[in-house]
């Protein structure tokens, strides 16, 4: 049995993740391997998250007081919480790709942008592309009428070019 210092210590290190984390997901492992467990922390550690069992009643108390209490509903059973650190649509679908490959690993809610979220809303994040590809396509977006202008300002001469060496061609022959 741990003390209360030692229970103090932990709820506070909790309360330090949940400060850092963009998003949180609740899942239930129950009956997975520890062979399991590490494929997973490896996976989610590529897309910058972390896989950490909790105490519920410690969790519940690092919560309380705070915008997350609203997940703590979720916290029944043998639970691991997914800390998003980083791109919160890759780890979002490490976590679904996981509980598909694997039926003992249920993804059961989450907390993302100061709300809670069900299992349907964390299926939606994980379709979205990659932080990546959403700024590629905003700069896109961003380039494309430059582009544009780019080419008519320089269609002008060119054109202008072209009927000057017709001239010149028709002339000469």
């Amino acid at each position: 049995m741990r003390s209360k210092a030692a229970k103090a210590e932990w709820r506070d290190a909790l309360v330090t993740r949940l400060d850092k984390a963009e998003a949180l997901y609740f899942t239930n492992y129950s009956g997975m391997t520890v062979e399991e467990l590490t494929n997973l922390r490896v996976e989610l550690k590529k897309v910058q998250a972390d896989f950490h069992v909790i105490k519920n009643t410690v969790a519940r108390k690092a919560i309380e007081g705070r915008d997350e209490a609203t997940v703590s509903g979720l916290l029944k059973g043998q639970i691991g919480v997914v800390f998003a650190n980083g791109d919160v649509a890759a780890a979002a679908k490490t976590v679904v790709e996981v509980a598909k490959k694997n039926e003992k690993f249920q993804v059961l809610g989450g907390f993302f942008e100061n709300k809670a979220v069900g299992h349907a809303a964390i299926q939606q994040i994980a379709s979205l592309p990659s932080r990546e590809v959403l700024i590629a396509k905003i700069i896109g977006s961003m380039v494309a009428p430059h582009r544009g202008l780019v080419g008519i300002i320089n269609a002008v001469p060119s054109a202008m070019v072209r009927v000057l060496g017709a001239i010149k061609d028709a002339k000469s022959a």
